[in-house]
Order: C-alpha cells, then structure tokens, then sequence
C-alpha cells in the first residue's frame, strides 16, 4: 500500500470502518444493498436515491440521529485513492454555486465544510450546511454527505461518523473502471434470502 493512500483513507481503516467485505464481521444481521451494507440500528430510517430515466439507484441516505447521510460506493484503482481528487472537484462545484467551503482534519480524516445556497419552493435562498467525508478502500471509494444536526452538533456527528464506519462495501470481483458507482439494489423483504 503506498503512502498516499494511507494519508488519504487513514491508517485504521481496516480496523474501525468503513470496511471492506472481507473484513465484515459475517454474523452481523446486515441489510444488503448490493455495493454496500448497513447495520441496522434504533432510529434509522433508508431512502434509496433513484436516478429517474434509467431506474438506477445512485445513492443511499439513511436518516439517523437527527441528521442526513447519504453514500455512494465507488470502484477506484487498486494503486491508488479517489479521495484526494474527489475533494477538489466537489471544492470547484460548490464555488461554481456561489458557497463557501473550507477543508479540515475530521474524524474520518480530510473533508469538506460547505456552506450551499439552496433556493426553496418560495425562491427564499438560504445556505445549508453538508460535510462532504470520503475514505479510500482496496479497490473502492466510500463517499458521504452529511446534513443536518451532525453538521454542527459534535454528540449527532459522532453518532453519524459511527454509522458511516459501520458500512461495508461490496465491491466485487468484476472489473469495473474508476469512478463508476458500484451497483446498488433494493434490499431482499425480510424473511426472504
């Protein structure tokens, strides 16, 4: 492994999360959305995010400690990280908006602090905040963006940070070139394989 890439995913990964599917505890009752799984936990609630022409799913948010986390898995290079040119590109689109955005050393390593413009059904502008987190894996990317009371309220933050390292990702073994969302899917109804 080189060096950059433990800069950018930090070191303990294997060890605290988000993990890789070889590293996933496989007696945990996870629920499956095909590129990753999420530990069911009290009070948190899953939305799918389609994409509407292709049907896709392109994201998942999941609702929880009075806060937003929406995730999107990624294949990346085996020689290297995402996160690093991730950061940037999000940095160039949140300018292009008219928002602000610094970078800082969170919990999950280097990610983004925004202040977006949003514009609501009335045409009041305001700002919203998100922490864009990511963290480099073998082979695959992990991308979240909070919102919500975790954006600024630490004990919501910490439960959310925990959530997000709780999440396997399934990267599976087909090639698949950089960049490209790993196929997520809708959960099996419970009871069913």
């Amino acid at each position: 492994m080189s060096d950059e890439l433990q800069t950018t995913s930090g070191a303990d990964r294997a060890s605290t999360g988000p993990f890789d599917e070889s590293e996933a505890n496989p007696v945990r009752p996870y629920i499956d959305l095909g590129g990753i799984k999420v530990l069911p936990r009290e009070g948190l609630n899953l939305r799918l995010e389609v994409e509407e022409q292709t049907k896709r799913i392109v994201a998942v948010g999941l609702d929880y400690a009075d806060s937003t986390l929406q995730v999107q898995p990624f294949a990346a290079p085996r020689s290297s990280g995402l996160w690093s040119e991730t950061r940037e590109q999000i940095r160039q689109q949140i300018r292009q908006q008219g928002g602000r955005v610094e970078e800082r050393e969170g919990p999950l390593g280097p990610e983004l602090l925004a202040e977006v413009p949003v514009v609501g059904p009335d045409a009041v502008a305001g700002k919203r905040l998100a922490r864009f987190v990511g963290v480099d894996g073998p082979r695959w990317f992990l991308r979240g963006v909070i919102g919500g009371a975790a954006t600024t309220d630490v004990d919501a933050a910490a439960r959310v940070e925990d959530l997000f390292r709780s999440i396997v990702v399934v990267r599976g073994g087909s090639p698949m070139p950089p960049r490209d969302l790993i196929p997520l899917k809708m959960p099996a109804a419970p009871g069913t394989a």
